[in-house]
């Protein structure tokens, strides 16, 4: 792999910082927020439902919703920079011992196939104060997701829908909606990942913040037709109009040559260090 960009870097870190300012600007607004509304009135009673409390011509409530959902998307925007960014670094450091021998992929069917893991990887946090709440609020979306086989020696990155985060434990329950083979039992796997094996996707609502990955960057791709992320490498970047990336994957030979295939932004996450394919 190619060093990383250190301007790119810098880039991205002067985008943490504006990311984290802004986080502390619309916490400061939630506080604000709360206290008008307690000293106007609009939580007489803990429980009582949101209808029943919100006045003719005042959109208060409304208002701090919208902030907690930016704060929201705050926080996973930094999230997926600072992934971004330990990515880089990993690059940058020499892994200690042999390097495991890649393998090649036997035609475009065994695309379809999925594959296996590898040692933990490391990512930063947004804080220590956020974390946990950002890892519950991924509950009931779609993330991308390192799953274990026992006699595997590849990664299998897959698509699956988280449906519980235990702070105790720190770990994921996620499910595999895609039946399996037969012979693995045909129906939805479900898994217990820590946060380690978790890359969350690009918001489509929020792609300003999104990492952008020039071409020739190699990354990890959600494979056109299946629910199954390979190693690609950007042969175009990511059009404004469509937010598609053109890229080629690894072992995706047809005629000699690497067809070129269209992947949303949203399927496009930062290759973790070391992975094996």
């Amino acid at each position: 792999m190619a060093s990383p960009d250190i301007a790119e870097m810098l880039e991205k870190s002067k985008e943490l910082d504006r990311l984290r300012k802004e986080q502390e600007e619309v916490l400061l607004e939630i506080n604000k927020m709360h206290k008008k509304l307690q000293n106007i009135g609009h939580f007489p009673i803990p429980s009582a439902a949101p209808e029943a409390v919100e006045k003719p011509g005042d959109n208060s409530l409304s208002k701090l919703k919208m902030l907690y959902t930016q704060a929201k998307e705050l926080s996973e925007s930094e999230m997926s920079i600072s992934n971004h960014l330990l990515g880089q670094l990993d690059a940058m450091i020499p892994a200690g011992g042999a390097g495991q021998q890649r393998r090649r992929i036997e035609g475009n069917e065994q695309k379809k196939k999925r594959m296996k893991g590898d040692p933990d990887i490391p990512r930063l946090s947004p804080s220590m104060r956020n974390q946990q709440e950002f890892f519950a609020s991924l509950k009931g979306e779609q993330v991308a997701a390192r799953v274990a086989q026992e006699d595997g020696e590849k990664d299998e990155w897959v698509i699956v829908k988280v449906t519980h985060y235990d702070k105790e434990s720190k770990e994921f329950e996620v499910l595999d909606e895609e039946p399996g083979d037969d012979e693995e039992g045909g129906g939805q796997r479900k898994y217990k990942l820590p946060w380690s094996h978790i890359i969350p996707f690009p918001k489509m609502s929020d792609l300003a913040t999104a990492p952008e990955f020039p071409p020739g960057k190699q990354v990890l791709a959600v494979y056109p037709g299946t629910t199954a992320l390979y190693k690609a490498t950007v042969v175009q970047a990511r059009k404004r109009k469509s937010d598609d990336y053109t890229l080629e994957f690894d072992d995706d030979e047809e005629d000699g040559s690497l067809p070129q295939r269209m992947v949303p932004c949203n399927q496009v996450v930062a290759l973790p260090d070391g992975h094996r394919q």
